[in-house]
């Protein structure tokens, strides 16, 4: 272990709060809207240990989602992919849902 450095360096974990907006949004050249969403999973700062030049030192955990839209807004998915397929015709036949009087 090197003189004045900790073997392990110990985080205080901070809340945070989002400042603007986290997502920023690109419209391409063929009208498909791209939208990259920034988010923060977990942010700290150390309590025993600074940087060199004397500043906090803070453990940052991002994530990053990107969302393309296409320009006519369609996309597609398998018939297997939809749920209750198999009740789709007769609908006078159906009970009602449980949660409706």
């Amino acid at each position: 272990m090197s003189e004045g450095k900790p073997d392990k360096i110990e985080f205080k974990m901070l809340d945070y709060s989002t400042v603007g907006s986290d997502t920023v949004s690109f419209k391409l050249e063929d009208g498909t809207i791209v939208k990259v969403k920034v988010g923060i999973e977990r942010v700290g700062v150390a309590t025993n240990y600074r940087n060199p030049d004397g500043s906090l030192h803070y453990a940052v955990n991002t994530s990053v989602k990107l969302y393309v839209i296409p320009y006519d807004k369609r996309f597609t998915l398998s018939k297997s992919q939809v749920k209750g397929q198999a009740q789709q015709d007769d609908s006078s036949k159906r009970s009602p849902p449980s949660h409706f009087a």
